[in-house]
């Protein structure tokens, strides 16, 4: 969590880029509620479904942010039917990689709804995992903090520059 003044901090130097407010637990309503202080935010990422789909239609993009476990059980027609309310599935997941059966789940799920994947991606496997399992985009996140409030972004930079394009 961040205040508003932090936040307004951050994004006011920042162009061209969308930003994702992430919640856990609230209800649609705490979430209106908290969103009338961060007037930028255009995405909600929660980790449930139903506030997101009394979210829906409210001007707000959406995204269910899933462990992987949850992947593995979810049925093909609710999948379809959230993808079908625009909501995208944001893949996450403790461990930090994907094995045979992680990947299968995962590209069948891709093959019925947009997925962000946010696990097991590295600057060797980023193109392959793009690539075979159909998914939408990625999520990163910074590396381990140096000391406090300094990240090693090397990591992440390494994966972005795998994904460059040449001229």
């Amino acid at each position: 969590y961040i205040t508003s003044t932090q936040y307004n901090e951050i994004t006011g130097w920042v162009s061209g880029l969308e930003f994702v407010g992430e919640f856990l637990t609230y209800t649609s309503e705490m979430v209106l509620s908290t969103l009338e202080n961060y007037p930028t935010v255009k995405w909600i990422e929660h980790d449930r479904i139903e506030p997101l789909v009394e979210l829906e239609g409210k001007g707000f993009g959406l995204i269910y942010k899933m462990d992987l476990e949850e992947v593995r059980n979810i049925e093909l027609e609710v999948a379809e039917k959230l993808n079908d309310s625009g909501i995208i599935f944001h893949i996450t997941s403790l461990h930090e990689e994907l094995n045979e059966e992680d990947k299968k789940a995962i590209k069948l799920i891709s093959e019925h709804c947009r997925v962000i994947l946010g696990v097991g991606i590295t600057s060797e496997n980023v193109q392959e995992l793009i690539a075979e399992l159909g998914i939408y985009g990625i999520s990163l996140t910074g590396g381990k903090e140096i000391k406090p409030g300094l990240k090693d972004f090397d990591e992440l930079a390494d994966i972005l520059e795998a994904l460059e394009v040449d001229d």
